[in-house]
This record gives C-alpha cells, structure tokens and sequence, in this order.
C-alpha cells in the first residue's frame, strides 16, 4: 500500500466525525486518555505544531507519511504499525520505515481555537481497526493538557482475536503519544 493510493479508499466505518462531538456509536469501544504535557503559550504551541506536522506520531514510533502538513480535512496517512510502536526503543535500533502493517487513515475534521488545537482522522480500508481516533491540545487553568479519543473495532481477524490485548495496545500508544508530544512541547 502506498500514500498515492489512498484516494481511492473509503472509510472502514460509517459514524464518520463522531470523535469531534464525544459520541460512541453502538457497537465499538471507547478509549479516552488525558495528560497534562505542561504550561505557557511556548509548550501549547510547540505542541501543536509537533502534532499537525506528524512528528508526534514519528516521536511516538509510529512511522507516518501524509498527504498534508499541517494536518487538513481530507489529508490521507499511512503509518506502519511495527516493532517500533509495539515495542519501545527498539524503534531507534531498527529503522522500519517500510516494515509493519499498513495503518491508512483520513483527517475528518480539524479545530484551531486560541485554546484548543487538533485534529480526528478515521480508518480507511486495509487498516486492522475500524474508527476513529482524535488528538486535541488545549489550555485549561492548570496548564496545557493533551487528550486520545478514540473509538474503534476490529476489523480484521488478527484485531479480533487480539481483543482486549489489542485495546491495551492502543491505550499504550495513547501513552506513547503523550510522552512524545511531552518531550516535543518542552523548550
């Protein structure tokens, strides 16, 4: 699978957007993960630039490629879910660039507010989940917060029979995400 070829994909689910307004639609599970990564306008900002451009998602292990930067409605990724992102620093030993299974996906929508700056992106068809997952910074009175929503469910036989280790696995990478737009926000 290759980025140019996205186009041409639908989504894999049909609650397109839901992830923007806090609705689970019947039949998936739902995974919030909120942190606060740090305070002051410098670390809201870096954030979310390391965010819209992908290089939280790079930071992360998750190797990703995309149609746009900064993230836009509409802009097509494909990430490699591999070693790198299942198994912590291994990432910087091995390069896996190319290595791992697909991970297409499709930026549903965007918000860029004085406090609150992200995005959603849902699943194409060929990636192992079926949803869709949002990142969201925002600056609340105790300082910069960042939050994963997501909801989601196999989509393939392998997520299937990975059930509740696949949900752990994607709380993992919650926490991945976190520490890396932590490390990236932090002059």
């Amino acid at each position: 699978m290759k980025l140019e070829d996205l186009d041409r994909l639908r989504f894999s689910y049909d609650v397109v957007g839901s992830t923007r307004y806090d609705e689970t639609p019947p039949g998936y599970h739902r995974m919030e993960y909120k942190a606060r990564i740090g305070e002051g306008d410098e670390v809201f900002r870096r954030a979310g630039e390391a965010l819209l451009n992908w290089r939280m998602h790079r930071t992360a292990g998750l190797p990703m490629t995309a149609t746009d930067s900064p993230a836009t409605i509409g802009t097509n990724t494909l990430g490699r879910l591999g070693a790198g992102m299942l198994i912590g620093r291994l990432r910087t030993a091995i390069p896996l660039g190319l290595v791992g299974l697909p991970v297409p996906c499709r930026v549903v929508w965007t918000i860029d507010e004085p406090d609150r700056i992200g995005f959603g992106y849902g699943t194409l068809q060929g990636h192992p989940a079926s949803g869709e997952e949002s990142f969201v910074i925002t600056r609340e009175p105790d300082g910069i917060h960042f939050t994963v929503r997501a909801y989601s469910r196999p989509a393939t036989w392998y997520t299937r029979l990975g059930g509740p280790l696949t949900r752990k696995a994607q709380h993992q990478a919650a926490r991945r995400y976190t520490n890396a737009l932590r490390r990236l926000a932090t002059p």
